[in-house]
Parts: structure tokens; C-alpha cells; sequence
């Protein structure tokens, strides 16, 4: 493996360092640092998206005959990871890496005409409708119908866990379109924008207050048979070409180790019952050197794979879901030493009582605000995006071979 960067690396690190000082400004930096979601919120997502845009940055994995910059893996690591570290607001990925590369890679001429643009633009803002009540990790069992009508299909069902269905104006849905044969068959893969007649978005508040995610119900919805993408009944062939893009070829550690400096921030300020700061406990302390030491091997991981990329060799599907399944633990692990650490600070969400009483001053320092609502948020990270007990499966599937 070799994963040292060259000189040309080296220039475009010091060009993105140089970009995020510009144009990352205090204001977007305080306001993403009060983010507990997986995604910034609507307002914040829009204002970085259109950064990115206008420097021509916004999509680093696609081709640059549909707009995208044109980089190498490498390059895309670095940016990835030089975000990461700066703590940029988390952009929703639905339309620009799973979407936009499906409708690459399987959509009609027209299609990629009409969508591409306005995904790249921001004008599109895109949402997933896949899981259902009973239908998350086992999506083959989905009950949502598709029935054509003429030009049309008529859609009938529910989606649930659908983040940022709120915020979103297209949606990309998998609807079963016939019965019959293996569970896999008969799925189809459709577009909608979401004003359409039928279509209503109720939210589901999380735990830590964010609403983030929400249960999309289809009363009659019409979809035109223009609107999807590959054949009738293949879209599960389509699905998994879309799962392809949601794991491996980026970089976690990024924003791992930009929780970890936090993290050591509080505890070098916070103090334990023995009125000595927390970094002074060794019990405390070795708790986060065992991350850390964690965080870097993620790192090596990703660089592992990057070099491997470099190297024209495709993606290995068990390292990607090793990196999801440890990289879900290492986020939960560090957001629940930083509310271990704030004690009884740790009890009350600011950030929303804040929104009521502007005026008021924040309770401690600011560092106090986020990571309760971040650790509550993070319980779900071992379950979305494929559950700890899927990834488990595949590595021993594709990795070991049992």
C-alpha cells in the first residue's frame, strides 16, 4: 500500500486550507457547531451548499462531464478529511451522492438533462424513500405499491425515518410494481417531487429534540412512468448500485478527529470529584487515548482504501462495512465521554431553550451546548445506513468467506 500524498497533494491540501479560512467565516462556524444531526439543518445546508457551488466544489465524486471538479480519490480524501477537521456543515447527500450518481449510471438522456443541474445547483434538495414500518434493514420486504395507470404509476404506502423529507422538494422511492417470485423482484425505482397531490410529510422528533427525520405517508400519488430510472421491476439491481456510492471513498476521521480535540478541550477544563481536571483522571484519560488510538486507525483505513482507489482496484465491500460498523461505535463512544464529562451540564438542551429566550445567556461555556443532544442523536448511528448486525454479516460473507 502506498498511501503518501504527492507534491501535487500537497498543494491542493494548502488549497483547500486556504478556502475554508476564506470562506468558512465565524458566522457559518458557530452555527455549525450548534449541529446535533447527522445533517446541518435546511438554512445552514443551503448557505455551504451554494459556497461549494460557486467554487465549483460541490460534488467531489462525480465526473467532470456532469459538473463535477474531476479530482482524484486522493484529492477527494483530503477535502473530505480537511472539512471534517474544520467541523463544515454536514451537506445532505441524498441528491448529490446517491441520486445524482444513480441517474448517471442507470437514468435516460432527458433524465440526467433535467436532474443533474438542479442537483449540483441546489435548486433540487433530495430525500430517501426506502425504509417502511417493518422494512428497514430487510428493505426486499417492502410493502409500498406501485400500480400503473397509463402514464402513470399510482403509489400507494408509507416511508418512515425519511431524513430531511421536510426540507426536501424530490424525493428518489423504491415501490413494489409487481408480486410474486424472490422478495428482491418486482421493485422499481421512481422519482417525485414532493408537492405532489396525496403526498404528506408528518415529523418524528428524536430524542435529542432534532427534527431531523420524518414518516412520509402516499394516499394515490402519481408518479409519471417517465420518472423512473432503469427497468420496471430491476429496481433493486438499482438500489444496490446506490449503496455502492453511501459507503467506502471518503473519510470519517476527519470529523472523528475534530471530536476528539473537542473532547480533550473539556476534559482539560472540566473538573472530576476530586477538583482536579478530568485529563488529569488516568482512568479518564486513557479512555481517550483508546479512542484516539481508534480514530487513527480509521484514518489508516480510509487511507488504505484511497491508495487502493488510486491504484484502479475497486472498493472491497467488507472494508467499507468494517469502516461503518467501527466508525458508529468510535462516534458514540466519544459523544458519550463528552457528556460523562460535563456531569449534571449535560442535562439540559440550551440550544432549544436558547431559541425561545434569545436574549438569555448561555449556562458554562459553549462547548456545553451540543453534546448530549449529540450523543442521544448518535444512538442511532449503529442502525442507520445499515445496521451493525447487516455489517457484521458482510464482512463475515465477503471478507472471511464463512
Amino acid at each position: 500500500m502506498d498511501a503518501t500524498p504527492t507534491a501535487e497533494d500537497f498543494a491542493f491540501e494548502a488549497e483547500v486550507k486556504a478556502f475554508l479560512a476564506e470562506k468558512f467565516t465565524p458566522e457559518l462556524r458557530a452555527a455549525a457547531a450548534q449541529q446535533a444531526g447527522v445533517f446541518a439543518e435546511g438554512d445552514l445546508v443551503r448557505e455551504w451548499h451554494r459556497i461549494l457551488y460557486e467554487k465549483g466544489w460541490i460534488a467531489p465524486t462525480w465526473p467532470k462531464e456532469y459538473g463535477g471538479p474531476g479530482w482524484t480519490p486522493m484529492q477527494r480524501f483530503i477535502f473530505d478529511r480537511e472539512c471534517g477537521l474544520a467541523g463544515t456543515p454536514a451537506l445532505a447527500s441524498m441528491g448529490l451522492s446517491l441520486c445524482g450518481p444513480v441517474i448517471m449510471g442507470y437514468g435516460t438522456q432527458e433524465q440526467k438533462d433535467y436532474f443533474l443541474p438542479r442537483i449540483l445547483s441546489g435548486e433540487q434538495y433530495w430525500c430517501q424513500g426506502y425504509s417502511e414500518p417493518g422494512s428497514g434493514s430487510d428493505l426486499a420486504s417492502l410493502r409500498t405499491r406501485a400500480v400503473r395507470d397509463g402514464d402513470d404509476y399510482v403509489v400507494n404506502g408509507t416511508k418512515i425515518w425519511t431524513t430531511h423529507a421536510h426540507e426536501a422538494n424530490w424525493m428518489f422511492v423504491l415501490a413494489r410494481t409487481a408480486t410474486g417470485g424472490k422478495p428482491q423482484a418486482g421493485i422499481s425505482f421512481l422519482l417525485t417531487p414532493m408537492d405532489v397531490p396525496g403526498l404528506t410529510v408528518t415529523p418524528i422528533r428524536s430524542m435529542s429534540g432534532e427534527h431531523e427525520v420524518n414518516q412520509v405517508f402516499f394516499d394515490n400519488v402519481r408518479i409519471p412512468v417517465a420518472n423512473r430510472v432503469g427497468e420496471e421491476n430491476d429496481g433493486w439491481t438499482v438500489a444496490k448500485y446506490l449503496l455502492t456510492f453511501e459507503r467506502g471513498g471518503g473519510s470519517s476521521a476527519g470529523r472523528l478527529n475534530a471530536q476528539l480535540t473537542r473532547l480533550k478541550a473539556i476534559a482539560r477544563t472540566e473538573h472530576g470529584d476530586d477538583g482536579q481536571p478530568l485529563w488529569e483522571d488516568k482512568s479518564f484519560r486513557s479512555r481517550i487515548m483508546e479512542l484516539e488510538t481508534e480514530v487513527l486507525a480509521i484514518d489508516w483505513t480510509e487511507r488504505r482504501q484511497i491508495s487502493s482507489l488510486r491504484a484502479g482496484e475497486p472498493a472491497v465491500n467488507s472494508t467499507a462495512s468494517m469502516l461503518k460498523l467501527i466508525v458508529s461505535q468510535a462516534t458514540q463512544a466519544l459523544n458519550q465521554l463528552a457528556s460523562e464529562a460535563l456531569g449534571l451540564r449535560a442535562g439540559a438542551d440550551q440550544r432549544h431553550a436558547l431559541g425561545m429566550h434569545a436574549n438569555e445567556a448561555v449556562i458554562g461555556p459553549d462547548y456545553a451546548l451540543t453534546p448530549t443532544a449529540r450523543y442521544l442523536n448518535s444512538r442511532a448511528a449503529t442502525i442507520f445506513g445499515g445496521a451493525s448486525e447487516v455489517q457484521k454479516n458482510i464482512i463475515a460473507k465477503t471478507g472471511l468467506g464463512l
